[in-house]
């Protein structure tokens, strides 16, 4: 068999370009070009498979094959040869098929007198469309240059199929873009909101994938990368960026001027690939090693071409970031990923935001959050599937994302939203009332802030005061590190806003899922439990005196809240008081203005601290247990591993036993106690917590009416009882008890 040669890729390309521009329904076009494909690659079997679901493939089209198997023959991915190729997101290439390890055979197919076999997948920047199929009677391994040869076609298939060139009836030809679709993520920030997609990057779509004229291609694809290399090295020379900065935009600067990365698209041109398409075939590449690569440094590294890539698309093809589109009344910001400051530029003008990657503690839930905006994390593929403009429903509660819903789908998550809003009416009218039970016990219901946007809602939440600010988003918000001077004005402006009522501001949270953009990241193997909050700031004094520094400047005279986070043991809270005396000493040494009181307390999120010695509990002014943090340490569950994470319940009755030995320890030395967390802002967790002698618990503004709704309709004293009752029963759980018993209870 003669090997082929550029020209006859160059040659097939366009023959396949010809077919693909004569009108006709979407099989008419497969089955054509199945036919082109088996006659210029001399092959006597060409078969196309198309994913049905994410899961199962199924046989499209195909010349050689029996014809009835089309649309017969599913096989799910990972199973057969077929099924390998689309879970590799590589290509297969024997020359006896039935030897290989995992071949499946389909008799209803007729493929048992075909020996040879090469599948390459056919995928566009990540996404997954199906497989391209060569056989041949004869036992031999295709050569490279064939491989080449098919993998550039692939290319091209995928985007005719992006652009719709292959529609036809079935799920497996289903128009893209066009179908309902319901995806699975998890939970950032609980609520539901009705929208339109607005991509944060917006699609490049590349119309002509073949061109005829490889030299013009290759100029245009090198002046491409010239003006890119220049833009990047114009970034490195910014006399503002510190090491770390520069460390990333130095990788960026090794992929950009890579002959490697150019060769290989000019390869790609020389075989019949436009420039823009050539980009698509090497950045869909650097996609699926990256899903390979188990190390978090090459995975980063991946994901840095990746950006170039899209940079590199967006020059040669003119679609900016600005597009021209028109943000939609009702936006729903879907992305990869977002840091917190893109986030805040948004604002409130977001309806929901869906992302593909993310965490429950990262920034942009954080901000999310802040603003009240339903947040769905780790939703796959939504940015291959979305398109601006395409109607969309988030459901924070549940982590789902139902792009183009059908009207059944929607009317159903439209009355949810409207029960949504008829309870919050309901709640509004208790903002003024205290959360006093039916025995006379009054809870404290406190919010948690961490942004100025956060604090009109403590007037209309009816929140007693802010149980915890978090501090470092000022931090994380930047790129470089604030002055003494900007966090003094913002601090004094939370509490100018908080008008009179007790703000708690936590110092510096940085480490674990959150890290400072020009801050040096720790290689940890385990950074929640590594160099992070308190230990960061003790072994960087200097940045702990500043941040102690602006918050006694803040409060000028008036009553001042710290409190110290992921206090592990004694002695460390014994440091970071004395740093804040000292500086309460220096600055009355300056002449400037004290507080007129300080509290000092910490957050209790390791189950070590709950037994430090009696002098801790005794000095502490206060002590706010960091709920979300105690519980992944109390139950040894990773709270960003979606698969553990859950499967812990707070009201596990060993958790609530632990809790009240906090608050026994805190109640023998008068030391004032608050729970600060998720939970707190559930209403049945809430009712346990108050139950076993909690007093005070800070939450989402949101969360305020339902807990204190909950609260006021319910006996206390009732509620221990039935927690104790199952506790004596040798139950795990004390949930099922409540519930049962919450039942009974009459409004």
């Amino acid at each position: 068999m003669p090997e082929r040669t550029e020209s006859d890729s160059r040659k097939l390309l366009r023959r396949l370009r010809d077919s693909l521009a004569v009108p006709g329904k979407g099989q008419d076009r497969l089955d054509r070009i199945t036919s082109l494909i088996a006659d210029s690659m001399r092959t006597e079997v060409c078969s196309i498979y198309l994913f049905r679901d994410p899961e199962t493939l199924e046989l499209c089209a195909t010349e050689g094959l029996n014809k009835s198997a089309v649309h017969q023959t599913r096989m799910k991915l990972g199973e057969g040869l077929v099924g390998r190729v689309a879970r590799l997101g590589q290509p297969v290439n024997t020359a006896n098929a039935p030897a290989e390890k995992g071949f499946r055979f389909m008799p209803e197919t007729g493929e048992e007198i075909y020996s040879s076999f090469l599948g390459v997948p056919i995928q566009r920047v990540g996404e997954k469309l199906g497989v391209l199929v060569v056989q041949s009677k004869a036992a031999r391994a295709y050569s490279e240059d064939e491989i080449d040869a098919l993998d550039v076609v692939a290319m091209v298939l995928a985007e005719m199929a992006e652009l719709g060139a292959f529609a036809g009836e079935g799920d497996a030809m289903g128009a893209k873009h066009k179908q309902p679709v319901l995806i699975r993520g998890g939970t950032g920030q609980e609520g539901a909101a009705e929208g339109r997609v607005w991509l944060h990057e917006p699609r490049v779509v590349v119309t002509n994938p073949v061109a005829d004229d490889p030299l013009t291609e290759i100029d245009r694809i090198r002046e491409a990368v010239g003006v890119l290399r220049v833009s990047v090295d114009d970034l490195l020379a910014a006399e503002s960026l510190d090491k770390d900065q520069k460390a990333v935009l130095e990788a960026y600067r090794m992929f950009a001027h890579s002959r490697g990365w150019l060769r290989r698209m000019e390869e790609d041109i020389q075989r019949g690939l436009s420039a823009e398409a050539a980009v698509e075939k090497e950045q869909s590449a650097a996609r699926n090693r990256l899903e390979q690569v188990p190390d978090a440094y090459l995975r980063d590294r991946l994901h840095d071409l990746d950006d170039l890539s899209n940079r590199l698309l967006r020059i040669l093809t003119g679609q900016g970031s600005d597009t021209g589109a028109e943000m939609p009344e009702n936006p729903v910001l879907v992305a990869r990923n977002i840091g917190p400051a893109e986030l805040l530029e948004y604002g409130r003008k977001l309806r929901g935001v869906v992302l593909e990657e993310g965490s429950v503690g990262s920034h942009a839930a954080i901000v999310a959050r802040a603003l009240a905006i339903p947040l769905v994390i780790n939703a796959d593929r939504i940015t291959t599937e979305a398109l601006n403009g395409d109607p969309i429903l988030v459901d924070g509660d549940q982590g789902l994302v139902h792009l183009r819903p059908d009207e059944t789908v929607a009317r159903s998550f439209r009355d949810k939203i409207a029960m949504q809003a008829e309870a919050q009416k309901r709640y509004a009218s208790l903002r003024d009332l205290p959360a006093t039970t039916r025995d006379g016990q009054t809870v404290a219901l406190l919010m948690n802030a961490g942004l100025m946007a956060d604090l009109p809602s403590l007037e209309g939440s009816g929140a007693e005061g802010v149980g915890l600010f978090r501090t470092e988003l000022q931090f994380l918000i930047r790129n470089r590190m604030p002055q003494r001077a900007e966090l003094a004005q913002t601090y004094a402006r939370v509490m100018d806003a908080a008008r009179g009522r007790p703000v708690a501001f936590r110092t510096l949270d940085i480490g674990s899922d959150k890290v400072l953009p020009y801050m040096k990241p720790q290689d940890e193997p385990n950074p929640a439990m590594g160099w992070r909050a308190i230990r960061v700031g003790l072994d960087k004094p200097g940045v702990l005196r500043m941040q102690l520094q602006a918050l006694l400047r803040a409060a000028n005279g008036r009553p001042l809240s710290i409190m110290f986070p992921f206090i592990s043991e004694h002695g460390e809270f014994m440091m970071a008081r004395s740093h804040t005396l000292r500086e309460i000493h220096r600055e009355r040494s300056l002449g400037h203005t004290v507080p007129a009181s300080i509290e000092i307390g910490a957050m209790l999120e390791t189950p070590s601290l709950a037994y430090a010695p009696q002098a801790f509990f005794d000095l502490a002014d206060f002590v706010s247990i960091g709920g979300n943090d105690l519980k992944q340490f109390f139950f040894a569950a990773d709270r960003e591993n979606e698969r553990v994470r859950k499967r812990y319940d707070t009201l596990n009755l060993s958790f609530l036993s632990f809790l009240e030995l906090v608050v026994q320890r805190c109640a023998a030395s008068g030391t004032r106690l608050s729970f600060c967390g998720e939970d707190a802002g559930r209403p049945i967790e809430a009712l346990a917590l108050a139950a076993i002698g909690l007093r005070v618990l800070s939450m989402r503004p949101a969360s305020v009416g339902p807990v204190k709704s909950l609260l006021r309709r319910v006996d206390l004293a009732q509620a221990r009882a039935v927690i104790e009752t199952a506790r004596t029963a040798g139950a795990e759980s004390a949930r099922p008890a409540l519930m049962e018993w919450l039942a009974t209870q009459q409004d």
